[in-house]
């Protein structure tokens, strides 16, 4: 199976505006061939006898190259996989928005999101450095995966951090933990005021890294808002807060990542709900609540860890009830509400934690499913 690898790169000042200038070449070719994909499109809606055929990512580059480069020489300081990769990124853009997968492409702008794709030949060495085309070598932070045939990478921006990312071909592992023999089976009941309650008892308590530094987020973006665009002082604020998001999202991925890995590596079976996070959200009370807690991040790291460390992995039905049925005589309570957080089962005078009760009903689901 495919897996992504992302650290820190060390850089000095030449290697940053290096970088810097690529992810330019990036976003000018993204916003040309968006600015000409748009313009077909119009033509094409308004002229349905005499439509012009959708380009390719080819077709794109190929005008760029005929077009745009003779007028910016600068295109010729980076490397010509930068602008390619970022056109074929466009068309995958559009066929996602053709498919109703995703919205419309949207132009870039400076400084949000920064980031540009190489390809060609990348080199590890045994001493944390790492080849890359056209820039050359770049110094890491930790040890890399020794690993041959790794034909494309992605360098990005965060705040004033710059990290590179590269997938690598990984053989499954089956290593299991000592908890596997006690509980190989577990149900996990993902909620707002906690992260997670499994059916063994264990209660995982969120990050809530937004709630956290909201005041403090709110505070900055209050004081910036006078400093003229542009000036030293507004480049410096918008740094500062660049960095506090960066921070508030690192805490929720350590979280999600240590989570996910503990569950996949001592566990045979993972249980855990097919939840509707899109129609969560419109619940604009807990919209925040549930952001702060990363619901999907959380299933897409624990579906391709489980496939790594050999754990399968249960989506229970979204319509399963879960929260309303008892654990014990499996009786079904349809009038517990939301602000209810003890099950209390009138048939045999059951009485549980509403999100434990639901866990232990998840991890009864595998049995249920597979009979």
């Amino acid at each position: 199976m495919l897996l992504g690898f992302k650290t820190e790169l060390k850089l000095n000042n030449q290697q940053r505006t290096n970088l810097a200038k690529h992810c330019g070449v990036a976003r000018h070719a993204w916003n040309w061939g968006l600015g000409i994909t748009k313009q077909i499109l119009d033509w094409n809606k308004n002229n349905p006898t005499e439509k012009i055929k959708f380009p390719t990512s080819i077709d794109l580059h190929k005008w760029l190259v005929a077009l745009v480069k003779p007028e910016s020489p600068w295109y010729y300081e980076c490397s010509k996989s930068t602008p390619q990769e970022a056109l074929r990124a466009l068309r995958r853009a559009w066929k996602y928005c053709f498919e109703k997968k995703k919205g419309v492409p949207k132009f870039k702008k400076k400084g949000r999101h920064d980031s540009f794709t190489l390809e060609g030949s990348i080199k590890i060495t045994r001493d944390n450095k790492i080849q890359v085309p056209v820039i050359g070598v770049l110094k890491t932070y930790e040890r890399l995966p020794q690993e041959e045939g790794i034909k494309t990478c992605t360098i990005s921006r965060e705040a004033d951090r710059w990290f590179i990312s590269f997938r690598f071909d990984q053989s499954p592992e089956n290593l299991k933990l000592e908890d596997t023999w006690f509980f190989p089976t577990v149900g996990v009941d993902l909620g707002v005021m906690n992260l997670a309650t499994l059916s063994t008892g264990k209660i995982i308590e969120g990050a809530k890294s937004y709630k956290k530094y909201k005041n403090k987020l709110s505070r900055m973006q209050w004081l910036n808002r006078h400093k003229i665009i542009g000036s030293a002082n507004w480049k410096k604020a918008q740094l500062q807060i660049a960095r506090l998001h960066s921070k508030v999202a690192n805490i929720r991925k350590d979280t999600l990542h240590k989570l996910t890995t503990r569950l996949a590596k001592n566990h045979g079976i993972v249980v855990i709900e097919d939840l509707n996070v899109s129609g969560m959200l419109a619940n604009h009370k807990l919209a925040a609540s549930i952001q702060d807690m990363g619901f999907y991040e959380f299933r897409r790291q624990l579906t391709y860890k489980c496939e790594l460390y050999g754990t399968k992995l249960v989506i229970a039905d979204r319509w399963f009830p879960s929260s309303k049925t008892c654990s014990n005589c499996g009786t079904l309570n349809k009038e517990l509400s939301l602000k209810e957080r003890v099950f209390c089962c009138d048939h045999c005078n059951f009485s549980l934690n509403r999100d434990l009760n639901a866990a232990i009903n998840l991890k009864n689901y595998s049995s249920i499913t597979a009979s």
